[in-house]
């Protein structure tokens, strides 16, 4: 009898979590065995309500400061502080000795961690993905002068006149890096043995190239705009053209956060799941963000820099404009934000490609541990959010390769163009 009185009690509790946060009815999408693990505590209240969110200057911090700004963590119980870090090793160091509670963070970055890829190793947790599309391949106004316009010319115009070609990318595991490998490699160009590969933070980009220090970059909007418009790089391809709805950054954190405060993720990965649905919902709300993230408390630049690809609406540069139907998007009806253990598992397979992972791995079951879909199918049923039949999605590349997760290892292995 006492056992039927505590399970009704749990029941109820459960119950009185949805009706708050407007998901009546949504319980049916979450299994069972997730239902009674997330509210084993017996309470549902957020078990740490003030948290600080590191984020980098970039236009895809959006959804992660108008959860703060326009107070949609208010519903769920806390109270989102977001950080301006001045790197990516910044954010990666701060996450793991625990000075950010979580981070718009690098799809790569998270597993480069979780793998003790070239820093620290320690297990980490993606509780959601916070973007598709939306950044590019930047290549030096210098290029273009010498008929530069897309990859297949740089290809010529390297085998023709022999110097070092140098390109940036963001950090080493990060999704910027594996981008412009990516991106060169289609192109026929090795990006270790044929050009050089350095590391700059983002808002230091457009400075470097405008004082000569790279060729090209990886980067995020809006740098890849800012260069455009001070007229020293243009836009060879963007990265939707490398991969169409591809992953990006995520709400990262630590494994040991999740589980010491399950609650208070659930509630996070909610708020910033109604930020993305919010930004997406119309053109004005895009424009109020981009208004929002240009102040110099965030990314830092003209509003009008920010808004333009914010809005689909992309010049290349060097007389090509044209409407993106495949723009920055931060819902899309959930399917932006779920996150995807096939996208785990691509990351994986480059940095293996490009000898960060010294060995194939159980790719399947790294990707299960890190991408939290129990905590994500939780904040779903909170915001109402529809959820994908499969974990797992397919892409067509640029090369014309197809990514579908059933083979990792042949998969890494297949390239032609890779780490020996």
């Amino acid at each position: 009898m006492n056992e039927t009185r505590i399970a009704r009690r749990k029941s109820a509790r459960r119950r009185d979590f949805l009706k708050r946060a407007g998901a009546v009815g949504i319980m049916s999408l979450v299994p069972a065995a997730v239902r009674s693990a997330a509210w084993a505590a017996g309470s549902d209240a957020p078990e740490k309500k003030e948290l600080k969110i590191g984020f980098i200057p970039l236009t895809d911090c959006s959804s992660v400061v108008m959860a703060s700004v326009m107070e949609f963590d208010k519903k769920y119980g806390i109270k989102i502080t977001p950080s301006k870090e001045a790197s990516w090793a910044a954010v990666r160091d701060k996450l793991v000795n625990g000075e950010l509670d979580a981070a718009h963070v690098l799809y790569g970055l998270i597993y480069g961690v979780q793998m003790g890829i070239g820093g620290p190793k320690k297990d980490m947790a993606i509780l959601m993905n916070l973007n598709h599309n939306g950044q590019a391949v930047t290549l030096s106004s210098k290029l273009s002068e010498k008929g530069v316009k897309d990859g297949a010319s740089l290809k010529g115009l390297i085998e023709r006149e022999k110097r070092e070609y140098t390109f940036a990318q963001t950090f080493p595991t990060g999704t910027h890096a594996m981008w412009i490998y990516y991106w060169l490699a289609a192109h026929g160009i090795h990006p270790f043995n044929d050009v050089k590969a350095i590391v700059v933070p983002p808002p230091q980009m457009v400075a470097n190239m405008r004082v000569g220090n790279m060729d090209g970059f990886c980067v995020g909007e809006p740098w890849n705009n800012r260069a455009i418009v001070d007229k020293i790089g243009f836009t060879a391809n963007t990265t939707q053209d490398i991969w169409k709805d591809h992953p990006e950054k995520t709400l990262g954190t630590t494994s040991e956060f999740v589980q010491k405060y399950p609650n208070t993720a659930r509630a996070m990965t909610a708020a910033v799941i109604d930020a993305g649905r919010w930004i997406d919902a119309s053109l004005s709300n895009r424009q109020k963000t981009a208004e929002t993230v240009a102040d110099k408390s965030y990314v830092n630049t003209d509003k009008d820099v920010i808004l333009a690809r914010m809005l689909g609406r992309y010049d290349n540069g060097i007389g090509k404009t044209w409407d993106d139907p495949n723009y920055m998007k931060f819902y899309n009806d959930g399917y932006v934000t779920f996150p995807f253990l096939s996208d785990g598992m691509w990351f994986m397979t480059q940095h293996r490609r490009w000898g960060l992972l010294k060995e194939d791995v159980d790719y399947l079951a790294v990707a299960k541990k890190v991408n939290r879909i129990d905590i994500y199918r939780d904040a779903a049923a909170a915001t109402n959010t529809n959820l994908p039949k499969e974990p797992m999605r397919s892409a067509k590349l640029i090369d014309g390769v197809t990514w579908d997760g059933k083979d990792p290892k042949k998969y890494a292995g297949s390239f032609k163009i890779k780490v020996a």
